[in-house]
């Protein structure tokens, strides 16, 4: 088995990004976390990370309307993440 085929078959990173009061709320700017090689939802991702992050379930629960975008392009949660996306949540935005 060659190198790219073994890289192919297992996990890699996706890179999160908060914005705004989620920055805060988070306590942190970003995070890298594994992704399984094969697509997932944004929903599932968030789930599973929910479970593991007491905080991050706390600030996702207390804002039930966060936003998503998946490589700089705004998003849903039933989008698909891939190995190597960037995702940035951020709060609802107003207009005025």
């Amino acid at each position: 088995m060659n190198k790219s085929s073994k890289e192919a078959g297992m996990a890699q990173d996706v890179t999160i990004f908060y914005f705004a009061a989620l920055r805060e709320q988070m306590g942190r700017e970003k995070e890298t976390v594994p992704l399984p090689a094969q697509p997932v939802t944004v929903e599932a991702l968030v789930t599973e990370l929910r479970q593991k992050d007491v905080g991050m379930d706390e600030v996702f629960a207390a804002s039930p309307r966060i936003r998503v975008a998946i490589n700089q392009t705004l998003a849903t949660f039933q989008d698909t993440v891939k190995p190597g996306d960037e995702l940035a949540f951020f709060p609802p935005m107003t207009g005025g």
